[in-house]
């Protein structure tokens, strides 16, 4: 055989196929590859819903008494509502229904707007000030120790969010999205991420991305369970909280 014909072996695989049989081959090959590489995706998000269901669920019948009481403070410290729903952006952009326990005054979505020049995230597409005056005194403790997100753990058994994931934006927060910043829209969100363990809210939007971003291109059971593991002293410390 001469140099001519070998060189379209090196290029690529599929230039070798020169007979019947070496296409079939070739053909079989890619969609054998193709179907395992399917099946170990689908297992892996199966595995992760499973544990999903059965962790989330676990969690709200040993911890509802904590659940009582947190909404209970809530309530009494201004007679307002225990729990805040809010819309937010989940995988492919699907918008759903978020909750937590609520941290802020009744009107503090309305006060916004007079707070937005002291947001210390420079680039402007996510939120935080130190010492927001919106934050009720029972709020403020919550959020030290996230204690408000822990409704989001129904959210986890609804199917709407993941123990681990990118944590969900605001709409308006994505209307400012480029394209780059929506790849961490790929998977479905969660409660704790890289950047949760990581700095929490101290970490800038691009930070952020970048940690998701990392995360999606390396999830698996075995990262997920790392993360929550290490989300514990990271909450408990308090550090980086909004």
């Amino acid at each position: 055989m001469n140099n001519a014909q070998t060189i379209p072996r090196l290029i690529h695989p599929r230039t070798a196929a020169q007979t019947a049989l070496e296409r079939w081959w070739l053909n079989n090959h890619v969609r054998w590859r193709r179907w395992l590489w399917r099946c170990r995706v689908a297992g892996g998000q199966a595995l992760k819903r499973a544990f999903d269901i059965a962790a989330s669920l676990a969690f709200l019948l040993v911890f509802s008494p904590v659940y009582l009481v947190l909404a209970l403070l809530v309530k009494f410290e201004d007679g307002g509502p225990a729990f805040f729903a809010q819309t937010r952006v989940g995988q492919f952009g699907r918008h759903f229904k978020m909750y937590k326990f609520r941290s802020m005054q009744v009107n503090a979505e309305a006060r916004l707007a007079e707070l937005l020049a002291k947001n210390q995230h420079k680039e402007g597409i996510t939120f935080k000030i130190k010492d927001d005056p919106r934050l009720t005194r029972v709020g403020k403790c919550l959020r030290k120790f996230s204690l408000d997100e822990l409704p989001q753990v129904f959210n986890v058994f609804k199917g709407d969010m993941s123990l681990v994931g990118p944590r969900p934006p605001v709409p308006r927060e994505v209307a400012r999205y480029s394209l780059a910043d929506r790849r961490r829209l790929a998977v479905k969100p969660g409660i704790t991420c890289f950047w949760q363990i990581g700095g929490r809210s101290e970490i800038d939007f691009s930070g952020q991305v970048k940690l998701d971003v990392q995360y999606i291109e390396n999830q698996s059971f075995g990262v997920d369970i790392k993360i929550l593991v290490k989300t514990v002293p990271a909450v408990l410390s308090g550090t980086g909280a909004c």
